[in-house]
Formats: C-alpha cells, sequence, structure tokens
C-alpha cells in the first residue's frame, strides 16, 4: 500500500512539474516506471480522479489563476493550459466554472477547481475495532491549520469557495460547538461545519484516501444524535449533469438524501438535498 501511494505522489509530482504541456496516463505511467494500468486503478482510488480529469482539472485552475492574475491574452492562456484554440478552451472552461473565461477575468474572483493534491504517506487503516464515531471530536481553534489543509484538498467540492471568509465561518462554527473533526495522528481526515438551529450541513470534506472506510456515515450518525435537532437534515451541491461534480450528488444520495429545490449561491448554481432525521438509522446503517 506504501508503496502505491509513492507511486501516486510520484506521479503527482510530474503532473504538477508539466501542467503547461500535453500530459496524459502513458506519459505520467512511463515517467513514474508502471504500468498505465495499474497506475490508473491506484491514481483513480487514491485520488478519486483518472490521470486525465486531475491534468485537466488543475491546468484549468491554473488557467483561472492566470485570467486574474495576469494581463496575458486569453488564447496564450488557452495555449499554456494544454488546449490548441481558444475556442476549445474556453468551452470545457465554462462548463467547469459556469462564466467564459472573458467573464471570468472581468470578475476578478479566483477560486480554484483543483488544487494540488498532498497526500499522507502512511494513512492509518480503518476497521471495524475503531469506533469512528467515538473518534470524530469538537474541532478547536487549535485544529484550524490542518482542517484549512483537508478544505485545500478537497476544494473540488465547494465551487466559489472564499478561504478569507470561510476561515471566519470557521472560528464562528467552532466557538458555537457546531464544528466536528477526525483525525489521523496530525492529519485531519475527517470535518463537518454544520447549522444546528436549522439543521443544515454547511461543510463535509472527506480525505480521499478514506473515503471508502465508512467516515461519511459516521459524521453524520454522530451529528444527528448529538447536534442536529431539527426534523430535517440539509446539504447543498452541484446540480446534475454540472461536469465540475466529481462525485458529491453521488455521495448524497447514496446516504439517504433527497433532492430538493434549485438555488444559487455566490452566483453558482446548486441544489438543496435533505435527508428526514426519522430515517437516519436505516441510512447510518448501510
Amino acid at each position: 500500500m506504501k508503496n502505491n501511494i509513492e507511486k501516486v505522489i510520484a506521479a503527482i509530482d510530474y503532473i504538477e512539474n508539466h501542467l503547461s504541456d500535453k500530459v496524459d496516463l502513458e506519459l505520467v505511467a512511463e515517467a513514474v516506471h508502471y504500468s498505465k494500468y495499474y497506475l490508473h486503478r491506484i491514481f483513480t482510488k487514491t485520488v478519486g480522479l483518472t490521470v486525465h480529469d486531475y491534468v485537466k482539472r488543475r491546468q484549468l485552475t491554473e488557467a483561472a489563476k492566470l485570467l486574474v492574475f495576469s494581463d496575458k491574452p486569453i488564447i496564450e492562456i488557452a495555449f499554456i493550459a494544454g488546449y490548441e484554440s481558444q475556442q476549445a478552451f474556453s468551452d470545457i472552461f465554462k462548463l467547469m466554472y459556469k462564466k467564459s473565461p472573458g467573464q471570468y477575468r472581468n470578475d476578478e474572483e479566483f477560486y480554484p477547481l483543483q488544487l494540488r493534491y498532498i497526500l499522507n504517506k502512511n494513512p492509518m487503516v480503518l476497521d471495524e475495532k475503531i469506533d469512528l464515531e467515538k473518534e470524530i471530536q469538537f474541532a478547536s481553534m487549535e485544529d484550524i491549520p490542518k482542517w484549512i489543509e483537508l478544505v485545500r484538498l478537497v476544494v473540488d467540492g465547494f465551487p466559489c469557495l472564499d478561504e478569507k471568509q470561510y476561515v471566519e465561518q470557521l472560528k464562528d462554527c467552532i466557538q458555537k460547538k457546531q464544528a466536528l473533526i477526525l483525525k489521523d495522528k496530525d492529519i485531519a481526515i475527517g470535518i463537518m461545519g454544520i447549522t444546528i438551529a436549522t439543521g443544515s450541513i454547511d461543510f463535509l470534506g472527506i480525505h480521499p484516501q478514506y473515503r471508502k472506510q465508512g467516515i461519511t456515515q459516521a459524521f453524520l450518525k454522530k451529528a444527528i444524535s448529538l447536534l442536529i435537532t431539527s426534523d430535517e437534515i440539509s446539504v447543498t451541491t452541484f446540480r446534475e449533469g454540472d461536469k465540475a461534480d466529481t462525485g458529491y450528488r453521488n455521495i448524497f444520495k447514496n446516504l439517504g438524501f433527497a433532492e430538493a429545490e434549485l438555488l444559487v449561491e455566490f452566483g453558482y448554481p446548486t441544489q438543496r438535498f435533505v435527508l428526514q432525521k426519522e430515517n437516519w438509522e436505516e441510512t447510518a446503517n448501510e
């Protein structure tokens, strides 16, 4: 397992050093001396994205940064991002960011679609002997740096996130005992921010290396049993068909949440999902 993670880290290093090039699975596999079929499997399992999707999302993020913080022409940025034409770049950029490159530049508000993945070389293996619900604790002010590290890792699920504003909201959430955290030594592997009065899950992030170990269900169970008093629990996420969604809609559907009204948050189209509290036990134990 450790060797696999080291290979994925090496693959990420190669990708990050070649974001201005045409990067594909075959090139990355050759660079890290691995079978492309095996690398595809372990990379997707560890990161939660294929090599292709990770590369494209990282290139678009760096392109968005150039749009806001440089004077480079859009066509030049398109070439830097690996696209052969401005039109091809504009089409995919609008699908992901919901704005044309020109509109995005005019708004002068950068937010990342995907930041570089920093992986844990020695992740804890969670088994049936570990009571996840018991291990989830209220976050403290001292936890903020490790909390934000995880936010950056899972930023793909939270479009238009303003980190400075988020930190201030997080401090308030911690003071009100509405922030939960699960750690593996000094690394946050799960975080949840909630609003008790409304039963709203404001933020839920699980480290990609731990996503198939029942942590999401444990957080939901903990929040419902300890904090949430309303009959209905809600969360907002991507709308159906949004190309920027890396699987968050399916996560909430698998937890038993049902689709509700369409919303627009911070100018971004989203959808509210709801879960009836009376069904929480069945959902949490699936």
